[in-house]
């Protein structure tokens, strides 16, 4: 009796093994990489086809995404979206620590292919923290448009990278989508 119920057992283990095995085989996991460096959520290989983290990607490259449940369909745009800093009429990137600028942010938009209702330009500092330069609701039904924001005055106060980021909200949305991304390095 003892015997029976091992054989059964080790019968089981093998079956749930050499399955959990071909379920692997059918279904490979892939590393994603964007820029260099390794995204948390890869990709998976199934049937012969790759599925991606569109959501990452997209955040990654810049792009809007439009979830529409209804119909379960995901729509990618990636508007052109081209900023300059401007000090006095003279455009400018690299500063000086400690370095206090007043700037204006002008930015020409075009391939928009969605609604918008409100755009925001922030600047970070190295460790993340946001100043918003300036955020205002916007209505356009044009693919294409320019902004500049009024002037700020902001100090450069550590080094690193201060990256200023051009935002859009879309249509019925409550989030933020940074389309655009500009780096200062203050040395």
């Amino acid at each position: 009796m003892k015997y029976r119920k091992v054989v059964i057992l080790l019968l089981l283990l093998s079956l749930w093994g050499g399955t959990m095995l071909f379920a692997d085989s059918v279904t490979q996991r892939v590393h994603v990489f964007i820029n260099g460096l390794e995204q948390d959520d890869g990709g998976l290989i199934e049937d012969g086809k790759t599925y991606l983290p569109l959501r990452q990607l997209a955040t990654s490259m810049q792009a809007i995404i439009e979830w529409d449940n209804q119909n379960k369909r995901a729509s990618v745009y990636k508007p052109n979206v081209h900023m300059f800093l401007f000090q006095n009429n003279a455009v400018f990137g690299n500063v000086a620590k400690g370095y206090q600028a007043k700037f204006k942010v002008f930015a020409q938009i075009d391939n928009l292919k969605t609604d918008i209702v409100a755009v925001k330009v922030s600047i970070f500092d190295p460790y993340g923290n946001e100043k918003v330069i300036q955020s205002e609701n916007v209505n356009t039904s044009k693919d294409n448009f320019w902004y500049a924001t009024d002037d700020i005055e902001y100090k450069f106060e550590y080094s690193g990278k201060y990256p200023i980021r051009f935002f859009f909200k879309l249509n019925g949305a409550d989030d933020w989508t940074a389309v655009s991304e500009k780096l200062i390095s203050s040395l």
